[in-house]
């Protein structure tokens, strides 16, 4: 049975991330952790992992309820709308440079954090977080780059490759994850917090109208936060590969086969990205257990069958190294 290749999942440190940023007492943060389908008990899980659309409903509930879409991770919130009325201040710009300059205007009237600032050589344009960023939490600093890069995305209509994420912060422990947030290669202890891509972008005319905005707006985050996997690094390619052969489980000649290159090749791609094969078969299958463990009544054996395994007791275990939990108390969880 060949399967779409789902979403990354989200890890729970993401989630823990947005509550740590609201003061509000606990049965209140629970029952919107419940009202996403999040179990309170997953935060004690450091492995534990939700989906993207339920993060999202999360994210969408504490923006209503705090009047913040940046829920708590600002000095001043970003008051429901704020959103709304950037992309509105961008849709009349001559072309994306005008419109990212605009941007940083206008984040500057609503934030005292730090500055926006966009430039540009003759082959490389920068978007990067100015004076006072690195006063900005390590979440802060990634969800701006991410808000920048999905709105520059969306008006132009496609998806921009990045040619560098820097960020002026240690490597995290969560930078593995950096592959599903940011489609290009990312540094660490870096002098500034931005992002780099061909200059060719700033010169694209803005292609969207105020009445494709409802549906960026209805989306949101799930439109900027996430990478999708269309945007084609060699890992995505490979996971896609790897999702429709499924339930058999490729080899790595395989998959090199299959991409059209020598292992040799494909070992290096992959290692440019930070990425290695076996984690990425891992993180294939851990995502589409999550995914039909929270939104279907499947059996477990089914999908363990689905995934690869032909004994539930090998999935058992590997779903307990994933996550911490076996597939059985994960799903009574949610």
């Amino acid at each position: 049975m060949a399967m779409h290749p789902p979403g990354a999942t989200v890890p729970i440190s993401l989630v823990q991330g947005f509550l740590d940023g609201v003061s509000a007492r606990s049965d209140v943060l629970d029952r919107y952790l419940e009202g996403a389908s999040i179990s309170p008990a997953l935060l004690t899980e450091p492995g534990a992992r939700v989906t993207e659309a339920q993060f999202a409903a999360l994210y969408r509930a504490l923006a209503i309820e705090f009047d913040d879409e940046m829920p708590g991770i600002f000095a001043r919130p970003l008051r429901n709308g704020t959103l709304k009325f950037l992309c509105l201040s961008l849709l009349d710009a001559p072309n994306l440079e005008t419109a990212m300059h605009r941007f940083g205007q206008f984040m500057h009237i609503v934030l005292d954090d730090f500055r926006f600032e966009s430039r540009r050589s003759a082959l490389v344009a920068d978007v990067a977080l100015g004076q006072g960023a690195a006063a900005v939490s390590v979440l802060g600093q990634e969800l701006m780059l991410k808000l920048a890069h999905g709105v520059a995305s969306w008006l132009v209509g496609q998806k921009i490759p990045l040619l560098q994420v820097r960020f002026a912060f240690p490597r995290p422990p969560h930078a593995h994850e950096y592959l599903y947030l940011f489609p290009g290669p990312v540094q660490f202890d870096c002098e500034q917090t931005l992002m780099q891509f061909s200059a060719s972008f700033f010169d694209m005319p803005i292609r969207q109208r105020k009445a494709n905005l409802r549906k960026f707006l209805a989306r949101a985050p799930e439109d900027w936060i996430f990478v999708a996997f269309d945007e084609q690094l060699t890992s995505h390619r490979v996971r896609e590969y790897l999702a429709s052969r499924l339930p058999d489980m490729s080899s790595i000649e395989e998959a090199a086969q299959g991409l059209h290159c020598s292992v040799r090749t494909l070992c290096r791609h992959l290692a440019a990205e930070g990425a290695a094969f076996q984690t990425l078969k891992n993180e294939l299958r851990r995502d589409i257990a999550i995914q039909r463990l929270t939104g279907t009544e499947d059996t477990i054996a089914a999908i363990a069958g689905d995934i690869g395994f032909d004994d539930p007791t090998a999935f058992h275990r590997a779903f307990r190294h994933w996550t911490g939990s076996t597939p059985g108390a994960y799903r009574r969880g949610t």
